[in-house]
């Protein structure tokens, strides 16, 4: 028998960055969908110990159902250089250290890149929605944003590696844009808009 996949009404979002959260209710807020992020619910940070993206957004959502009972939703995504095989990659958000600065995060970046005349990367972002810590059948949604690191930041928008993440097609950085404008394009919008019409088409 197959388990209808209906949208709950609220979801712990399984993270504490607040750029992350802020574009995730930003997101979901017209659908009906009440956003708690997990430290409002007095719920810490999963371990991340695995290489993908998908067993660390399975960890964070499951441990976020567990301590909450409610629906989760995690995300794990990051920033991968075709030069550096794919780094940052899950380590995007402590490539620099455990203290999880962008700005060391971005200057570990640019000193990797600084010789390399192919920069291309491209965000990557993976969706878990799980309705209970033991949901047999989680539902999964990637989305990709494809561009270039630049040397010198540009832009005083966004977060993480926005300032470096130049987009040719709109001849700016993830910085640059406004807020509309990133929600629309971001790898974590068209992941989430991919999980949307898979619960629309159930």
């Amino acid at each position: 028998m197959s388990i209808p996949l209906r949208a709950p009404r609220r979801l712990v979002v399984a993270s504490n960055n607040p750029g992350k959260l802020r574009e995730f209710e930003t997101l979901l807020r017209p659908l009906g969908i009440e956003v708690s992020a997990q430290a409002e619910l007095g719920v810490g940070e999963a371990a991340e110990p695995y290489g993908t993206f998908i067993e660390n957004a399975l960890t964070k959502a499951r441990h976020a159902c567990r301590e909450t009972g409610l629906a989760a939703l995690a995300d794990d995504s990051g920033l991968c250089v075709d030069a550096l095989d794919g780094a940052p990659g899950v380590l995007s958000a402590r490539y620099a250290g455990d203290a999880k600065s962008d700005l060391q995060n971005n200057q570990k970046l640019v000193t990797a890149l600084r010789d390399v005349a192919d920069r291309r990367a491209h965000y990557y972002c993976v969706l878990v929605l799980l309705r209970a810590a033991d949901d047999p059948v989680p539902l999964i949604a990637e989305g990709r944003w494809d561009g270039e690191v630049i040397l010198e930041p540009r832009g005083g928008g966004g977060f993480g590696y926005d300032p470096h993440f130049f987009l040719p097609d709109a001849g700016c950085t993830a910085a640059e844009l406004g807020a509309l404008q990133k929600n629309q394009l971001s790898h974590r919008a068209r992941a989430l808009r991919a999980l949307l019409a898979r619960l629309s088409a159930s």
